[in-house]
């Protein structure tokens, strides 16, 4: 017989009597200019959260509770928490180079929570970030969709409910130079090419035998865990994120993408310029980065800053990301300055580091724009988000102040050396490296 502890049940019967969200004061953040994203500003806006959710968001004349705590946040401007769709923040690792594929490796395995890059992160704005392993193969493994709650737990970063049984990510694909390598890598990108393109075949059977046996277990073909993942992919419920720079490589993902019908999103696209009719054609979103260290390839030899307005003025959704470490993350609001600088809209630049990124993720429901019910993600800025003189002074995730640079600890996140981490001391840091 189950046993039942006295204890429990008394807590249990708290939490039934008054729910914890009922018990939190609602915060109002009141006088700041507020971006919603999905909507045009607001001056001396008001902003209330509660239980970790955005209960209203309006002008100066906006009702809130009578008990609430009251933030005068006078002259300063607040917008959503900033979205990075391609990230190498935690320290994580990815497939080895025993084989070009590893789709059932997860990068979730592999990242630290106590990792400072999260917390430098957050310094810099970055609420929720796309963590992905690297590009050194065809498929290096699964990404990991992380909210940069302050936990010590890859649980409590996730998005998902349970890592076991839930798609938590995507899955990080790669053409070009990175993953060409020698034996048993493919040599050629027109072998790459071919290898994506067998695997997927594959999938499609091994999909086909999963749906044939209708639930039966003595049918079910033996379990290959790099199937299922290729089978998610196939049905639409993991994304694949493309690592691709030149434009015939671009060419050739989307026509992966075409062939097997998966849903993606170009990563990088240095070129994306020189084909973004062509981008615009197959309806696919584009996550560039603007603030680059192309490190001496070739294959980024064509970037190009205007590649945000190229993408814009053809219709493509198009998001910013920083690949940490190649950019820092604490530099990642710079990019929308740097978009507008060379043609971006003010609001598809602001956009592309907010609503754009979500949707990419499918988590625009969750995240990305300052609407009631959705997530308490913000941030409060010195001053314009495209001004070089801006700071991020603080970031709040889901209604928790989780960053602060008025505090002297805190602000060595913002403004340390690469090992600056909570707590004032600056170590030097181990395992994080720039992938591309």
């Amino acid at each position: 017989m189950k046993r039942t502890f006295p204890c429990l049940l008394l807590l249990a019967a708290v939490g039934t009597a008054v729910p914890l969200a009922a018990q939190e004061r609602a915060q109002v953040f009141r006088g700041a200019t507020l971006l919603p994203i999905a909507s045009g500003p607001i001056q001396n806006g008001v902003l209330v959260v509660q239980g970790g959710k955005i209960v209203a968001v309006g002008g100066p004349e906006t009702a809130v509770p009578a008990d609430a705590q009251v933030h005068d946040v006078t002259g300063r401007v607040i917008m959503p928490g900033l979205v990075d769709t391609h990230s190498h923040i935690g320290g994580g690792d990815g497939g080895d180079q025993s084989s070009p594929m590893h789709p059932a490796v997860r990068i979730l395995d592999t990242i630290d929570p106590r990792n400072p890059g999260i917390r430098r992160a957050r310094a810099g704005g970055v609420t929720t970030a796309n963590v992905m392993p690297g590009s050194g193969l065809l498929m290096s493994g699964q990404t990991a969709y992380l909210k940069l709650r302050d936990t010590h737990s890859i649980d409590g970063l996730l998005f998902c409910s349970d890592p076991v049984r839930d798609v938590c990510g995507g899955l990080k694909m790669a053409n070009g130079t990175n993953p060409r390598g020698s034996a048993p890598q493919p040599g050629t990108r027109a072998r790459a090419a071919a290898i994506v393109r067998d695997r997927f075949v594959k999938a499609r059977e091994y999909r086909a035998k999963v749906s044939a046996a209708r639930g039966d277990a003595s049918k079910l073909p033996a379990r290959d865990l790099e199937m299922e993942t290729l089978a998610e992919v196939l049905d639409g419920k993991r994304v694949v994120h493309f690592h691709t720079h030149r434009a015939d490589d671009v060419l050739t993902a989307m026509r992966l993408a075409e062939e097997f019908g998966f849903r993606m999103v170009l990563q990088h696209v240095s070129e994306a310029h020189r084909v973004a009719d062509r981008i615009a054609q197959a309806r696919v979103p584009a996550s560039i980065i603007i603030l680059d260290s192309p490190g001496g390839k070739l294959e980024t030899a064509g970037f190009s800053n205007v590649n945000g307005a190229a993408l814009e003025r053809m219709g493509v959704a198009v998001a910013f990301h920083t690949d940490d470490g190649i950019t820092d993350s604490r530099f990642f609001l710079r990019s929308a300055g740097m978009g507008v600088r060379y043609g971006m809209s003010r609001e598809k630049a602001l956009e592309a580091l907010t609503l754009a990124p979500a949707r990419m993720l499918d988590l625009e429901d969750r995240i990305g724009s300052l609407e009631r019910g959705k997530d308490a993600d913000f941030i409060v800025l010195t001053g314009d988000p495209l001004s070089v003189y801006t700071h991020v002074e603080q970031t709040w995730v889901e209604g928790s102040k989780l960053f602060d640079r008025a505090d002297p600890e805190q602000r060595k996140l913002a403004v340390g050396g690469y090992g600056a981490y909570r707590g004032g001391a600056m170590h030097a840091h181990h395992g994080e490296e720039g992938h591309e």
